[in-house]
């Protein structure tokens, strides 16, 4: 937000800036170069002497009253040849110089004039030009003065868009703040305005968005909360009722139908217990606590059941304590370990390491590996990659969904790619505490 407005106040100054140049180049070649026109405003005083005294003298006087302005004036006047005052002259300036008129050189703070076309002031006065050196010109002066000038208008122009962007930029750091908090999972989160405010109508689509979908999350929620527990009561009944018709059954193909059935009931049990982690994931806050997490990675090895692929745990001595919610970050890690187990062809392997970014927490086997197609599909729920298994084998597809959901709560990200012992990798990182 702060480079947004940050990118504003550079993008009006320099338009400031560019929009100056302009305006000096358009009256240059509109009015002429204003350097000139300052130092002629400037030299106005002698330009008027010799023009309205000197020049106003009788016939065969002009040069006497010369002479006179030599002794009163600081200004050096001279008379050159029309030869060494045309060197003197810009190629720009010869043909009004040729016309009789006042040449500036602005450079040099002087001017240049014909003394006259027709030779009446003197003898020879037509092939002489006046040289008028040391002008009070200072065109520098002038110059900071223009530039005061312009700034002061970028002032007058950027403190009233300095006030209109702090406004704005206060009202959208609270609607940044606002979509922070609710998608921490804050869904109360509203961004009150006043109705005053111009992005005010903007605000309130936010908290109107921000309604819907809140509704719409509680509902959800609500109705799988109130299924799966819905669910718990015939499942209860039915497991009751299996229990009476096995000490009653006498044949056993009856007993192992019977079994069978209990294996369906344990199933629809188990998935109905799977819903309720879900949804309590989402509506319970994380318990942060601070927990050795090292020790932690290391119990969720001990903890899965034995089985045929080797396990390698490889666990950094700089990962030590972590500030999180150990249950759910326990169930993630075991949820990724018991899918390698069940894919593996020989070997998992568990690693852990403290970076610079954070934690990163890998898990990786020797089976076939996902295909990189469907690499984003395995995290949503009730996906399974080969629909060709059962679930006994092929799991609910729910346990990476849940393994994703405990990490995001977390702050961090769970990804999957290829690993170098020829199956797939899970990767997560978690955020520095």
């Amino acid at each position: 937000m702060n480079r947004l407005f940050r990118r504003f106040a550079v993008l009006v100054t320099l338009s400031i800036s560019v929009a100056a140049v302009i305006a000096y180049f358009a009256m240059s070649w509109l009015f002429g170069d204003p350097q000139e026109s300052i130092a002629r405003r400037q030299a106005a005083g002698q330009i008027f002497l010799l023009e309205q005294y000197v020049d106003q003298a009788p016939a065969d006087e002009w040069l006497g009253r010369l002479n006179k302005v030599r002794e009163v004036s600081e200004v050096r006047f001279d008379l050159l040849p029309l030869a060494a005052a045309r060197q003197h002259l810009p190629a720009g300036s010869r043909a009004a110089f040729e016309r009789g008129e006042v040449v500036i050189d602005v450079r040099n703070k002087a001017f240049l004039r014909r003394v006259d076309l027709s030779g009446d002031r003197y003898i020879g006065s037509n092939e002489e030009a006046i040289h008028a050196q040391d002008l009070p010109i200072d065109v520098g002066l002038a110059l900071k003065m223009e530039a005061v000038r312009y700034l002061i208008v970028a002032l007058v122009v950027l403190v009233p868009i300095a006030v209109w962007s702090r406004a704005h930029w206060r009202s959208l750091q609270k609607l940044a703040q606002m979509a922070d908090e609710f998608g921490q999972g804050q869904l109360a989160a509203r961004v009150h305005l006043p109705a005053s405010e111009a992005i005010h109508p903007l605000a309130e689509r936010f908290n109107n968005m921000a309604d819907r979908i809140e509704r719409l999350l509680d509902a959800q929620s609500s109705l799988l909360h109130s299924v799966s527990h819905e669910i718990r009561t015939p499942i209860a009944r039915l497991e009751f009722a299996l229990e009476l018709l096995r000490d009653a059954a006498q044949s056993p193909a009856l007993e192992e139908r019977i079994a069978a059935m209990e294996g369906d009931l344990h199933e629809l049990n188990q998935l109905v217990s799977e819903l309720l982690g879900m949804i309590r994931m989402g509506d319970q806050p994380l318990k942060r606590e601070r927990f050795n997490l090292a020790e932690t990675l290391r119990s969720v090895a001990d903890s899965l059941p034995p089985a045929a692929p080797a396990l390698d745990v490889l666990v950094a001595d700089n990962v030590d304590s972590y500030r999180g919610d150990r249950r759910l970050l326990l169930r993630a890690v075991c949820n990724l370990m018991r899918n390698a187990q069940k894919y593996a062809a020989t070997r998992v392997a568990l690693s852990a390491a403290r970076r610079l970014d954070g934690v990163r927490i890998v898990v990786e086997d020797d089976g076939p590996g996902i295909p990189e197609a469907e690499r984003e599909k395995i995290f949503d729920p009730f996906y399974r990659l080969d629909r060709s298994r059962d679930r006994s084998t092929g799991g609910f597809g729910l346990g990476l969904s849940i393994a994703r959901k405990a990490i995001e709560l977390h702050g961090g990200a769970i990804s999957v790619d290829s690993s170098p012992m020829g199956g797939a990798r899970f990767t997560i990182r978690l955020p520095i505490d």
